[in-house]
């Protein structure tokens, strides 16, 4: 809860220069109560570190990058995980633990469900296999995507608009309002390639298009882009695989 990592961390400043929390639905909801509380500028989503006081973030959904300079004495900090290289686990930082603030506070954890599957964590996965409005219904999406991601061992993702008309969850949506994903291998399939969705994959390592329409934005960003149906495409290179 916010509440309580806030009542956490702003003590322990006394004793550090910045604190680094991850770009997530969680992370920016505990940054700018922590920020408020310490009187601080909050420094959001970087992409890279230059010095102490100065940072790179994304600005205008990816497509330019703002250098931002800080002169606060404390630094609070959301991360954006995936343009950053996994640290390993030869790091030197130590590991300290810390007595849980006692309360009471005006909200409180209840219970968490957590969504079980075999498949990779979207944010963190390799290869990604995302399906977009064209796919017409829930049922064709899962006919379609399922399977081809089930070969590649991939994650599942959603254009914003194939989760705003039900075909998959909230928590498979990539772009600007969904996750930022940075995947070896990304297949779009009947997305175009809206601004907003761009933003959330477009770092990926190699991109593979699927539409029919070849005027679709996402060729603009594709490594490899196949103009087709893709209710026949889809299936002819789940079956090739």
């Amino acid at each position: 809860m916010a509440e309580a990592m806030e009542a956490l961390v702003v003590p322990m400043m006394a004793g550090y220069d910045a604190v680094f929390i991850p770009a997530t639905t969680t992370g920016k909801n505990v940054a700018p109560r922590i920020a408020a509380k310490l009187d601080v500028m909050q420094l959001s989503d970087i992409t890279d570190v230059i010095d102490t006081d100065t940072f790179e973030r994304p600005i205008y959904a990816g497509n330019a990058i703002l250098t931002v300079k800080s002169s606060d004495a404390k630094k609070v900090i959301t991360v954006r995980g995936t343009a950053f290289e996994a640290a390993g686990e030869d790091g030197s930082a130590s590991v300290e633990a810390a007595d849980a603030p006692a309360g009471p506070f005006k909200s409180e954890f209840v219970s968490e469900q957590m969504v079980k599957s075999d498949r990779p964590e979207l944010a963190g996965a390799k290869r990604v296999v995302s399906g977009g409005r064209a796919l017409g219904s829930k049922e064709e999406f899962d006919r379609l995507i399922v399977p081809l991601a089930d070969k590649l061992e991939a994650a599942v993702g959603a254009s914003r608009a194939a989760v705003d008309a039900g075909y998959a969850p909230n928590d498979y949506q990539v772009g600007q309002t969904g996750k930022i994903v940075a995947p070896e291998l990304y297949v779009a399939v009947g997305i175009s390639g809206a601004i907003q969705h761009l933003a959330g994959m477009k770092d990926s390592k190699i991109i593979v298009a699927i539409n029919k329409d070849e005027e679709a934005p996402i060729f603009q960003v594709a490594d490899y882009g196949l103009v087709a149906d893709l209710f026949n495409a889809v299936p002819e290179l789940t079956e090739a695989l």
